[in-house]
């Protein structure tokens, strides 16, 4: 009995490479490819837009035009979202209670800008001097002008800014974040 193998009968080679029924075809591909980075981009369109008014804060420069004497603030300091509230703690029975916060623009001077606050007579000499004891910095929100609410604030890095401690990130602290 002789056996024959299976390599000696002749295949046709187009129809070994292809099933005739393949519907995966380098132009359904391209097509299926160019629909899903369309979806792609028209969801990132619609998730992100960014429209520049009070309500939607997306970005640093919205909150640089909305600080308080808006050139001042950037030459000088920093511009900042101020977040006013009051808590209240009772003793007996001991409950903490939050007022609602409200949000202003405002702008934080670096120390070596404070002649700024001293030559327009808003913070006097003794101010300067209790401020720098305790080695803080000058925030205020309003028209530097017209009746600025102006406060001796104290640079808390206990928290540490999260966005920037990310697994891989390097490299030593920007200078511009001292004050």
């Amino acid at each position: 009995m002789t056996r024959r193998s299976r390599s000696t009968i002749p295949r046709d080679s187009s129809s070994a490479s292809q099933p005739a029924n393949f519907v995966f075809t380098p132009l359904v591909l391209f097509a299926i490819a160019a629909i899903f980075i369309l979806g792609v981009g028209v969801g990132i369109a619609f998730s992100s837009t960014a429209t520049f008014n009070p309500e939607n804060v997306a970005s640093r420069e919205v909150i640089d035009r909305s600080a308080p004497n808006t050139e001042l603030c950037i030459q000088y300091g920093a511009s900042a979202i101020t977040t006013d509230l009051r808590v209240f703690v009772t003793l007996n029975p001991f409950n903490v209670f939050v007022t609602q916060p409200t949000m202003r623009p405002g702008c934080v001077l670096r120390q070596n800008n404070w002649s700024i606050l001293e030559q327009k007579k808003l913070v006097t000499s003794d101010q300067v001097r209790e401020c720098k004891q305790r080695m803080n910095t000058f925030g205020f929100t309003g028209d530097l002008n017209n009746k600025a609410d102006i406060e001796c604030i104290y640079q808390n890095e206990a928290a540490g800014n999260l966005f920037l401690n990310q697994a891989g990130s390097v490299g030593p602290k920007p200078e511009t974040n001292n004050f």
